[in-house]
C-alpha cells in the first residue's frame, strides 16, 4: 500500500488503510502538518497523527537513535510539539493507527462503499447502508442475519467497527498477550504467542482501562495545576504590565520635574553668573576710574612742573616750589595695586553639590573663591615639638582673599620639613586633602634636634611659614613603680623626707607601702617624677646623697 506501506496480505489491506473498500469514512481526515487528506493517520509517541508521507520525509530526515535504544530505530521531532520520538525499527507502518481521529468519521458501507453505514450485521459485522441493509435481508444465505440499527455517534463511528490482525488479516483481534502486552488473534496465539498467558480482550479492557483512567486522573490533575499556574502567570503578566505602565508614569513626572529642576538651576547658575561678572567689571571700572584721575593728576604735576622748570625764572621757581613739591610728594605718596583689583578666575565645577532645587539634588557650582596664601593658617596642639619615631602632624586651614575658608580642595600644597643641623636628614611628609579647604599634614621624624618646616601654597609660604620643629628623644618608659613611698627613692635612708615634709621614723620596713610616717607624695621609684603620665628621667648618678637631695627637692 502506497499510503501506509503495510503490505497486502489475502484479500483484505491492513485495517484503517485508504484502499479498504469496504471501510472508508464519508469525510477523509486531513493531515495537521501538510493539510492533505488521509485515511490512515498513523500515532505518534507525542500522540500527535500524521500522514504517511510526512511520515517517511521524517524518517528520512531523522538521526539513528542514542545508546540503549534498538539500532534500527530513528529518532525524529515532531513538527507539532518539537519532541524528540523514535520510530519503531520496522518503519513507519509499524506506527499504530490513530483510532480515534478514525472514530471521528462517519461508518460507510461494507458492501457498496458508497454509503454511509446505518446499520450492523450481528452476524458477520458487516456494516450496511439502507439500500444494502435491505438487500442483506432479502439474499438467502444471509436472510437469517440479525441486524442492528446504528444509534448512537459512537456506533456509527469507525470505533465500533472490527479490527483485524496485521499479521494474520483474515482473523480479528480478539484476545490480548499480558506479556507483550499488545492485541492478538487467535493464530498469533498459536504462533509467536505460543505460551504467553492471554485472555480475551473484553476481559482485560477493564483492568487496563482502569488503569488509564487513574493515569489519566493524574495527568488531569496536573493539567488543572499547570492551567492554575499558567492563569497566574497571565495575571502576574496583566500586573507587570500595568505595574510597568504606572512606573513609567512616574519616570515621565521625575524627569519632567528633574528637568524643570535642572533649567531652573540652569538659570540661577547664568544669573549667579552675571552678577559676577558685572561685579567684577564695576570693580575693575572704578579701579580704572581711580587710576585714571591720579594719572591725570599726575599728568598734570608733571607738566607744570616741567613747564615751571623750564619756562619759569629762579624767582618764580623758588617762590612756587613749596606747592609744586607738595602737590608731587602727595601724588607719589598715593598707594595704588599694580594689579587689577580682581581677576577672571571664574570657574564651573559640575561635580560640585549645589544643594536642591524643586525637591531635586542638583549638582554644578560656579567657583569664583580664590585662595590667599597670606591669610592660611596652621592649627595644632603640637606644632612646633615631635618625638622621635612618633607619627605626628598638623592641620592646614585655606582662605580667601577675604580671610574666608574655601569650602572645597584642589589647592596645590607643598610641604618640607629638613633638619637644620644635618642638611641630608629629611622627613617626607603626608598631605591629604580633606576636600573642605583643609589639609592635614602627617610625619614621623627618625632623628631629634631641629627642623625648618615650610608650608607654601601656589609655591607662597603661608602664615606662620617657615617655623622650627624641636624633635624630642625617643619618650623613654619608667622602669620602676609609682607608688606613695619616699623612703626607697633615697636609698633606704631613714632621714629622708619625702615633699610633703613627712619623714619614715619606723625605718626601712619592706617596700615602706606598710611604714608608720606620713606617705608623702605619690612617685616614680626610679626617678622621682611625681607625675604618672611623664617621662623617666633616668636614675642620679649618686645612689645615696643625691637621692636624698633629689627626693627632698621634689
Amino acid at each position: 500500500c502506497s499510503d501506509c506501506t503495510g503490505p497486502f496480505t489475502g484479500f483484505r489491506p491492513l485495517a484503517g488503510c485508504p484502499a479498504e473498500r469496504g471501510g472508508g469514512m464519508s469525510s477523509a481526515w486531513r493531515c495537521p502538518a501538510c493539510a492533505e487528506p488521509c485515511a490512515a493517520p498513523r500515532l505518534l509517541p507525542c500522540l500527535h497523527s500524521l500522514c504517511a508521507p510526512c511520515l517517511r520525509r521524517l524518517g528520512a530526515l531523522g538521526e539513528p537513535a542514542r545508546a540503549g535504544t534498538a539500532a534500527a530505530a530513528i529518532t525524529v521531532l515532531c513538527p507539532l510539539c518539537d519532541a524528540e520520538v523514535s520510530l519503531p525499527p520496522g518503519g513507519v507502518g509499524q506506527l499504530p493507527p490513530d483510532y480515534v481521529e478514525l472514530g471521528r468519521g462517519r461508518l460507510g458501507c461494507d458492501l457498496c462503499a458508497e454509503g454511509a453505514a446505518v446499520g450492523r450485521c450481528q452476524t458477520c459485522g458487516a456494516a450496511l447502508c439502507p439500500f444494502c441493509r435491505q438487500a442483506h435481508r432479502r439474499q438467502k444465505k444471509t436472510a437469517s442475519h440479525a441486524v442492528t440499527e446504528l444509534e448512537s455517534s459512537k456506533d456509527c463511528s469507525q470505533a465500533g467497527r472490527p479490527l483485524f490482525c496485521p499479521s494474520h488479516p483474515s482473523e480479528e483481534l480478539r484476545l490480548f498477550c499480558e506479556q507483550c502486552d499488545q492485541p492478538v488473534c487467535r493464530d498469533c496465539v498459536v504462533d509467536r504467542h505460543r505460551q504467553h498467558p492471554y485472555d480475551l480482550a473484553s476481559n482485560v479492557v477493564h483492568r487496563h482501562g482502569d488503569s488509564l483512567r487513574m493515569l489519566l486522573e493524574s495527568t488531569q490533575q496536573r493539567v488543572s495545576t499547570l492551567e492554575g499556574v499558567l492563569s497566574q502567570i497571565d495575571g502576574m503578566g496583566s500586573a507587570v504590565r500595568v505595574r510597568a505602565e504606572a512606573v513609567a508614569t512616574e519616570i515621565c513626572l521625575f524627569a519632567s520635574g528633574y528637568v524643570k529642576a535642572i533649567e531652573e538651576h540652569r538659570d540661577r547658575l547664568l544669573k549667579q553668573l552675571e552678577d559676577l561678572k558685572v561685579q567684577k567689571e564695576n570693580l575693575l571700572q572704578l579701579q580704572k576710574a581711580q587710576l585714571q584721575q591720579l594719572l591725570l593728576d599726575m599728568r598734570t604735576g608733571v607738566e607744570f612742573t616741567e613747564r615751571l622748570l623750564t619756562s619759569g625764572s629762579d624767582l618764580e621757581i623758588l617762590i612756587t616750589k613749596g606747592v609744586v613739591a607738595s602737590r608731587l610728594a602727595k601724588l607719589n605718596s598715593v598707594a595704588y595695586s599694580t594689579r587689577p583689583s580682581v581677576d577672571d578666575n571664574i570657574q564651573f565645577s559640575p561635580q560640585e553639590r549645589a544643594g536642591q532645587c524643586c525637591g531635586y539634588e542638583v549638582y554644578g557650582a560656579i567657583l569664583n573663591k580664590v585662595v590667599d596664601p597670606a591669610k592660611c593658617t596652621l592649627h595644632g596642639e603640637d606644632l612646633c615639638i615631635a618625638r622621635q619615631n612618633e607619627l605626628t602632624g598638623f592641620t592646614l586651614l585655606c582662605n580667601d582673599t577675604t580671610g574666608e575658608q574655601m569650602g572645597r580642595g584642589g589647592e596645590s600644597v607643598r610641604v618640607t620639613i629638613t633638619h637644620k643641623d644635618k642638611k641630608d636628614c629629611a622627613v617626607k611628609p603626608t598631605v591629604c586633602d580633606n576636600g573642605d579647604g583643609t589639609y592635614h599634614v602627617s610625619y614621623s621624624p627618625e632623628e631629634p634636634g631641629l627642623y625648618a618646616v615650610c608650608v607654601c601654597v601656589k609655591g607662597q609660604h603661608v602664615q606662620g611659614s617657615p617655623f622650627t620643629l624641636t624633635v624630642k628623644n625617643k619618650f623613654r618608659k619608667h622602669p620602676g613603680v609609682f607608688h606613695c613611698c619616699t623612703f626607697c627613692s633615697s636609698g633606704g635612708q631613714k632621714a629622708a623626707r619625702c615633699a610633703c615634709g613627712g619623714t619614715m621614723p619606723g625605718g626601712y620596713q619592706g617596700c615602706g607601702h606598710g611604714h608608720k610616717g606620713h606617705p608623702g607624695c605619690p612617685h616614680w621609684s626610679c626617678c622621682g617624677q611625681v607625675t604618672k603620665s611623664s617621662e623617666c628621667l633616668g636614675p642620679p648618678n649618686d645612689s645615696s646623697q643625691r637621692s636624698l637631695l633629689r627626693t627632698v627637692a621634689l
